[in-house]
């Protein structure tokens, strides 16, 4: 079979046009085997080091380890007088030890010194007593209460010691993270480097600009999912527009450096839809071929013929970076370590999802196959909340077989279903801030559903005014 001959029906799409359960993966099977396929690309991946100012929203690639004890010296937890031995104390003539001075030993028992709140403790003293708990007698200071040896010292050491694990692999980096990231020592944190997505827009009758006419319409994917995989973390190449010819498409798929490369239209069984025989030439692999969902039942996904094994190349001057404290000492190498090959560079692992042309549709491939992908290839999967579920407010109608992806807005703890989610429509998606997981065969109200967050402020207020319509 050429590219230019018809391609093979998908699987099940006799099935399903005579009214009978198609032969396809189960919704919930779809979303964990995307999972697994981001999970196994995420492998040999290494790390990069990022700035503090752009990790926010990113997750650990390793344990985040103190390089330092914190505190990294005894400070002082109040404003007051830093004392040594018993009272009363002598006022030392010297002015306050200050935050971010050094500090001078008190010299003997019975000697006190002003001292603000994070100042170093001076050596020799026994306790910090609070401004408002002592009174001066020039030159004396008296207690005003009871004086206990290390009250109000932070310990070195109190919160960790260098090297202590401080956040596990997989922690979300929130500004507390950045803050206590900081605060241990940290310049730039190791985070996953962001999936690289290309999207491939298929179709000879979409237009760019401009009103319908003549049989074309207007392309409603290529500006809304860079964005949307955009808020999802993704790092979107580009945006690509290709007509149906198979073989622009084969030359795009095999020729993409993304790690995922999203495709529009063209995974059914129509006279153009050249998905799946682009994906036999291109020698990929299947993991899924259409999923009983509603809509958007023709998603595939499809592992592509990973990149070959090869070493790093060399440079012919190569730089190195600034050596660490082991570094240094560390013996000059071997003329034969000098020549010892770099090691291999693992095969870059691609995959391919193919959304269905309708945009509902699509929206529905993009939540049950390239979002769970792209948060197990980010390290996300793990710190992803678990959807929550939300009793519906009114009665959903099912389909006899499969999931249905309902939009919805929630509102007084409730889950409203919008009316206008047939396959093509993006006018109930667009006033949503979820999309409810209807069963086979359909919710009753009150029913609790889970309900898949979209990435993007909920919106408060009424709900939108929308007839029923569901094609």
């Amino acid at each position: 079979m050429t590219l230019k001959e018809p391609l093979p029906v998908a699987p099940g799409t006799d099935d399903a046009r005579a009214g009978q359960p198609h032969r396809a993966t189960a919704w919930p099977e779809a979303r964990a085997a995307a999972v697994r396929a981001g999970a196994s690309a995420r492998a040999g991946r290494a790390p990069l080091g990022v700035p503090l100012g752009q990790a926010l929203g990113q997750v650990l690639a390793e344990p985040l380890l103190a390089l330092t004890d914190l505190p990294p010296f005894d400070t002082s937890a109040m404003d007051g007088w830093a004392v040594a031995g018993p009272g009363p104390w002598t006022v030392r003539a010297e002015g306050a030890v200050l935050a971010g001075q050094a500090a001078v030993a008190l010299a003997a028992d019975g000697e006190a010194v002003r001292i603000a709140t994070g100042a170093r403790v001076p050596a020799g003293t026994t306790a910090v007593v609070r401004t408002e708990h002592a009174r001066t007698e020039d030159p004396l200071l008296h207690a005003l209460r009871e004086v206990v040896p290390g009250q109000d010292i932070r310990p070195r050491g109190q919160e960790c010691r260098a090297g202590d694990e401080l956040l596990p692999a997989g922690t979300v980096v929130t500004p507390a993270v950045l803050g206590l990231a900081a605060a241990a020592g940290y310049d730039e944190l190791p985070v996953p480097p962001r999936p690289r997505v290309e999207i491939l827009v298929l179709g000879d009758e979409l237009l760019t600009t401009g009103l319908p006419h003549d049989g074309l319409i207007r392309d409603a994917l290529g500006p809304m999912l860079g964005p949307w995989l955009t808020a999802l973390g993704a790092d979107v190449l580009a945006t690509r527009r290709i007509g149906d010819d198979a073989e622009e498409l084969y030359a795009a798929v095999t020729g993409s450096a993304a790690d995922l490369v999203l495709t529009t239209g063209g995974t059914a069984a129509g006279p153009v839809d050249h998905v799946h025989g682009v994906l036999a030439k291109a020698g990929a692999t299947l993991l899924v071929d259409g999923v009983k969902v509603r809509p958007g039942h023709p998603m595939l996904l499809a592992r592509l013929a990973a990149e070959p094994t090869r070493p790093v190349p060399t440079p012919s001057e190569p730089t190195r970076p600034v050596p660490t404290p082991s570094e240094l000492t560390r013996p000059e190498p071997t003329p034969s370590e000098l020549t010892r090959p770099e090691p291999a560079r693992p095969p870059h692992v691609r995959h391919l999802v193919g959304l269905p042309g309708n945009p509902l549709a699509a929206v529905s491939g993009l939540l049950t196959l390239a979002q769970p992908l792209l948060a197990a290839l980010s390290g996300t999967a793990a710190a992803a909340p678990v959807p929550p579920r939300v009793p519906v407010q009114d009665e959903v109608h099912g389909h006899p077989y499969d999931t249905r992806l309902v939009p919805v807005v929630r509102r007084g703890g409730r889950a409203v279903p919008l009316r206008y989610n047939g396959p093509a429509m993006l006018r109930g998606i667009a006033a949503a801030d979820g999309l409810a997981v209807v069963p086979p065969g359909g919710a009753r109200p009150g029913q609790e559903l889970d309900v898949l967050d979209l990435p993007w402020p909920a919106a408060e207020g009424a709900v939108p005014a929308q007839g029923a319509c569901f094609t």
